[in-house]
């Protein structure tokens, strides 16, 4: 099998070889991609450093067409792409083609950004004095994405970093390199000049270490778990470089007295289930008012009851498998958890045989949860959810509020005067009504509060904060 390699200064570099296995099918190999050293890593770092001066003074034409060229390839190659990516994480084919998507469609946005480049000038408060404020690329930028969206997120990374003149150096999740190593091909052939971008594959302990213990990185942006994101804070407060960081959710979906049922289920359903629960936007906390409770429970057993579960290839199918054992054993850990802390499991939570060998689980729903619960508090990150009883909205909001997290939250609503205070009082970066909690657009920002969150936010315009620096320059005239 062909040994996928590292991208360094422009060269394709080998090294020992890891197997990419289906996790719908673990007999099927995705490929054998190569795992970068510590030493590969400063490589890709000092390559990145050498390319900076002329990329970051390069035409604006040049970044457009090569972004621009990135995308059509992208999209053109959607089916293709799409089913690598579900072959390697596990989404089913209409997300993966959708997640493939997504990316051409950043990459063609930030292929606008590249001749939209402002700055202002504004007169000096002194006679005789103009005042030219510009933004300028920040320098060497690490780019850590994690194993759930394999291209969209490295996508809404790398192209902002290019488009804004950065260089960079790239590690993806070691469970998800094919699609890594696909995008960084494409980028390659698009015409990015040698050590502009590099790929270095790995663990994290190594690759990932040696990017924090790097000097010469100036930024680092970081996608993962809250653990590794403190220690990506920390590395970079002792080199004083400039660090994003997207990391837990714990989101709540609220469901009201006054919510259109069937809305609210399929939102519902949506929001913790598809993508196989794993993505830090889906709800794990489904607070619900009185009223509706019991409706609400069997409408959402009903659902469960129809949902597909197996070979994310296959025709039909609603959820894939887990991304591997580890995440299926924290599942089912969790799952343990919330039995015996007294939650009533109401459906689901089994796992389950399918024709091919993989990390299979029925979605699960926990009923006469509290917030105070273990499988309330801490992010499970697979498809496994609480309904917590309330009394009102009052009760509700404050539920929805009480977590050290603040990524994403949902309302299921009919009422405008509640959807309108919810929106105002949501202490989330993101909040959705009538709808599900995942699920963004790639040309408004990302991001959340408290410790979802660290930094500018990612996405759209906005992405300008954290992959530019501001100037201020004064001009006698």
């Amino acid at each position: 099998m062909t040994l996928h390699q590292n991208l360094i200064a422009g060269e394709w570099v080998g090294g020992d070889g890891v197997a990419n296995i289906n996790p719908s099918n673990t007999n099927d190999v995705v490929g054998d991609y190569a795992r970068a050293s510590a030493g590969d890593t400063r490589a890709a770092i000092a390559a990145a450093r050498a390319a900076f001066a002329s990329w970051s003074r390069s035409g604006i034409l040049e970044r457009h067409a090569i972004l621009r060229k990135t995308a059509d390839e992208i999209l053109a190659r959607k089916d293709e792409l799409g089913r690598l990516l579900s072959r390697e994480e596990g989404k089913t084919l209409a997300e993966g083609i959708g997640e493939t998507v997504r990316a051409g469609q950043i990459f063609d946005f930030f292929a606008g950004e590249c001749l939209r480049l402002t700055g202002e000038i504004l007169p000096s408060v002194r006679p005789n004095i103009g005042v030219e404020i510009t933004r300028e690329p920040v320098g060497v930028v690490g780019v850590i994405t994690p194993w759930n969206f394999p291209i969209a997120i490295p996508a809404w990374k790398i192209a902002p970093a290019l488009a804004y003149g950065n260089t960079v150096v790239f590690k993806p999740a070691e469970l998800v390199p094919g699609c890594a190593h696909a995008i960084v091909d494409i980028l390659h052939r698009a015409g990015l000049p040698k050590g502009v971008l590099n790929l270095v594959m790995g663990k994290g302990s190594v690759v990932g270490q040696a990017m924090l213990d790097s000097p010469d990185v100036d930024a680092i942006t970081f996608t993962g778990s809250v653990g590794t994101g403190k220690r990506v804070a920390a590395a970079s407060v002792e080199h004083n470089r400039k660090y994003q960081l997207e990391m837990g959710g714990k989101n709540p979906f609220v469901v009201l007295d006054d919510a259109d049922l069937s809305v609210a289920v399929e939102a519902a359903v949506n929001s913790a289930f598809f993508s196989t629960g794993q993505r830090c936007t889906a709800s794990s906390r489904i607070i619900v008012t009185e009223g509706i409770h019991d409706r609400f429970v069997a409408a959402m057993g009903e659902r469960m009851r129809g949902l597909v579960v197996d070979d994310a290839l296959k025709a039909g199918v609603h959820i894939g498998p887990v991304v591997d054992r580890s995440q299926l054993d924290q599942d089912i850990d969790y799952i343990d958890i919330g039995r015996k802390e007294g939650a009533r499991l109401a459906f689901g939570g089994d796992v389950l045989n399918r024709d091919t060998p993989g990390f299979y689980l029925a979605p699960a729903l926990f009923t006469e949860a509290t917030n105070a619960m273990r499988i309330s508090r801490e992010e499970i990150f697979g498809p496994v959810a609480a309904v917590i009883r309330v009394k009102d909205y009052d009760e509700a909001l404050a539920v929805a509020n009480d977590t050290p997290f603040g990524l994403s939250s949902g309302i299921a609503t009919t009422s405008l005067k509640h959807a309108t205070h919810f929106r105002r009082n949501a202490e989330a970066g993101m909040v959705m009504v009538n709808l599900p909690t995942a699920g963004v657009d790639f040309h408004v920002p990302f991001g959340g509060r408290k410790g979802s969150s660290h930094g500018p936010r990612e996405q759209g315009r906005y992405a300008a904060e954290f992959y530019t620096t501001v100037k201020t320059a004064y001009i006698l005239a």
